[in-house]
């Protein structure tokens, strides 16, 4: 309907905005590392991201949001990893993943049902409610909905108090109605033969994105948190084995990294009918993004491989 009505559609996957990427598509379009033959890229959650949102939040349980976590959280890096194969469509997909760690078999001994009520052990929980929302103030546009219309009067003692009463991010993260998964790992094969693999790991110490591609002439490799690239070529000069260039991304490194006003910068002159910049996709690599989130559900659920027929 876009084409038949020229009408302009951009899909607000804003890590194709992040310098880190851009960098990336760069120096593939560029061919550095030659025809891409393999992605792997990782999505790591923090302990307290993943407690928030999909524990205790509004997306922990998929039959009350309607979103399976792949879908929810991972559908950028499966976008990124259209992106970058642009123009190849993805033709199976598997899938392997599930819930392991928070759930109340987990629950270590002396903890309770919510953290500031019943809880013996809340001191020294890092998943402590007190800590993480009243203490350090994390993830504040969540933990406080229930109370924001105290305006002013939304003081500590009253966050403490509601933690302790109804407010659902005050539950011990053992003893929540979530059921999505806290890992899964996705691997993709497109129509040339290149393979991708991505894995979420929910509840880890330092939050990261992680990218490996390879090459036929090479490899590259990056950390969108270090925002530092690294790529390597085979040398097989005596006292060699590689050679390696690394490029640091010296920009601001805000949440998204930095993609967010980038794509609306993007969009407007777009709209204006300047050409639009090389993160903005072809709407069939998003819907790629999206068939291969869609399939990695159907081949966890299912245990098997899920061809997409396009």
């Amino acid at each position: 309907y876009a084409q038949k009505y020229s009408r302009r559609i951009m899909v607000c996957h804003v890590l194709r905005y992040a310098p880190f990427y851009v960098e990336i598509k760069k120096r593939i379009l560029k061919g550095e590392i030659g025809e891409i033959i393999n992605i792997q890229t990782e999505e790591n959650v923090s302990y307290h991201h993943f407690a928030t949102s999909f524990v205790r939040g509004k997306w922990s349980n998929s039959d009350v949001c309607g979103s399976k976590i792949i879908m929810q959280k991972c559908c950028h890096d499966l976008d990124l990893i259209t992106w970058l194969k642009s123009g190849i469509a993805p033709k199976y997909v598997g899938s392997l993943g599930g819930l392991m760690k928070y759930k109340p078999e987990n629950a270590p001994v002396g903890s309770g049902l919510k953290c500031l009520a019943d809880c013996i052990i809340e001191n020294t929980c890092p998943y402590s409610a007190k800590k993480i929302y009243v203490e350090s103030g994390r993830w504040a546009q969540y933990a406080w909905t229930s109370i924001e219309h105290l305006g002013e009067d939304l003081t500590e003692d009253a966050k403490i108090e509601s933690l302790k009463r109804d407010n659902p991010y005050g539950r011990c993260v053992w003893h929540c109605d979530n059921n999505v998964e806290d890992h899964q790992a996705v691997m993709i094969e497109f129509e040339d033969g290149s393979t991708a693999v991505h894995s979420l790991n929910g509840g880890v110490p330092k939050p990261c994105r992680t990218i490996h591609i390879t090459g036929e002439k090479g490899e590259l490799i990056g950390n969108l948190e270090d925002a530092c690239i690294e790529i390597r070529h085979p040398d097989a000069r005596k006292g060699y084995e590689y050679s390696s260039e690394k490029i640091d991304i010296n920009v601001s490194r805000d949440m998204r990294g930095g993609g967010d006003l980038r794509l609306v910068a993007d969009f407007v002159q777009t709209i204006n009918g300047q050409t639009p910049s090389i993160s903005s996709t072809n709407l069939k690599d998003s819907i790629y993004g999206h068939l291969i989130g869609f399939a990695a559900i159907d081949a966890m659920e299912e245990r098997k491989i899920v061809e997409i027929e396009i």
